[in-house]
C-alpha cells in the first residue's frame, strides 16, 4: 500500500514579487565578477573592541561606499536620454529579512550617504532595521507599492522604468551589498543575481587561512568577496581600480578609526 504524500500550499507572497521583478529587470546585464579573497583579521579585533561590536556587514558597506565614492564610474548607470549618471555619494542598498504570513521575505533598506558616515552609525541603523523592519523608510515606501506587485508584471516593469530613472534610483540606492553569510562556517563565494543596480558587491564565507605576514606565515581571518559589475557600463581598467581600493580599506581597516 502507498502512503499518502503530504503536500503544503502557501500564496506567493506579493513582496517577493520585487524580488523576481528586479531579477528580470537585470537579464540584460553583461556582468563581470571579480573573487576577492580578503585579510580580515585587523578588522575584526577592532569591530569586536566596541561594545556592541560592530557588524561586520555594516563595516564592508562602508569600505565598498568609500571606494565608491572614489571610483563614481562603477556604479554609474544611463538615463532616458542615454547619458551616463554619476553619483558622488553613495546610498547603499541592503536586505533584511522580515518575517510574513507567507514566511520570511527579503526586505530592502537603503543607507543614505552611506560614504559620509562612520561604521558605528551605519552599524546602528543596520540593527535598528533588523530588529524592526517596520521602521525603514525604504520598507514603506514599497510596503505602497506592493499594491503593484499585485498586478501581473507590474513588479517588472517597475524594475525595468527603474535602471534609468533617476529619481527612482535615489529611492532604490546606487550601489548594493548583499550577505548570504558563511557556508557552513567556512570559505565561499557567492554569486549574486543581476538586479538594476551596476555594481554589487557580496559577502560570502570567512575562514582561517595561512597567509604570508612580514616573511612568517601567520594564521589570518580570510573573508570572500564577489565585486560583480556590468560590464555594459563600465570598463575592466576602473572595475580594477575600485577593487584594490576596496582591498585596500578592507585590509588597512583604517576607516574605523574614524567611528
Amino acid at each position: 500500500m502507498g502512503t499518502t504524500r503530504q503536500v503544503e500550499f502557501r500564496r506567493f507572497p506579493p513582496a517577493r514579487r520585487f524580488v523576481t521583478g528586479a531579477i528580470r529587470a537585470g537579464r540584460r546585464m553583461a556582468l563581470m565578477h571579480g573573487l576577492v579573497d580578503v585579510d580580515v583579521t585587523a578588522a575584526r579585533r577592532l569591530l569586536h573592541d566596541w561594545d556592541p561590536p560592530l557588524s561586520l556587514t555594516a563595516f564592508v558597506g562602508a569600505c565598498v561606499a568609500h571606494a565608491a565614492a572614489d571610483f563614481p564610474e562603477v556604479h554609474a548607470y544611463r538615463d532616458w536620454r542615454g547619458r551616463l549618471v554619476l553619483n558622488r555619494d553613495v546610498d547603499l542598498a541592503v536586505l533584511v529579512e522580515r518575517k510574513t504570513p507567507e514566511g520570511p521575505v527579503p526586505v530592502g533598506h537603503v543607507l543614505r550617504n552611506a560614504n559620509h558616515r562612520t561604521v558605528a552609525d551605519l552599524s546602528a541603523e543596520l540593527r535598528s532595521v533588523q530588529n524592526a523592519p517596520e521602521s525603514s523608510i525604504s520598507e514603506r515606501r514599497f510596503e505602497r507599492l506592493a499594491v503593484l506587485a499585485r498586478i501581473p508584471g507590474m513588479a517588472s516593469l517597475f524594475f525595468r522604468a527603474s535602471r534609468r530613472s533617476v529619481r527612482l534610483h535615489q529611492m532604490t540606492g546606487t550601489v548594493a551589498v548583499s550577505s548570504i553569510g558563511a557556508f557552513g562556517a567556512g570559505s565561499g563565494f557567492g554569486i549574486g543575481v543581476p538586479t538594476m543596480l551596476t555594481l554589487t558587491v557580496t559577502v560570502g564565507g570567512m575562514s582561517e587561512q595561512a597567509r604570508v605576514v612580514e616573511g612568517q606565515i601567520r594564521v589570518r581571518d580570510i573573508l570572500d568577496l564577489t565585486i560583480s559589475i556590468d560590464h555594459n557600463i563600465v570598463d575592466g581598467a576602473p572595475a580594477a581600480r575600485f577593487g584594490a581600493a576596496l582591498r585596500a580599506l578592507l585590509e588597512s581597516a583604517e576607516i574605523l578609526n574614524r567611528s
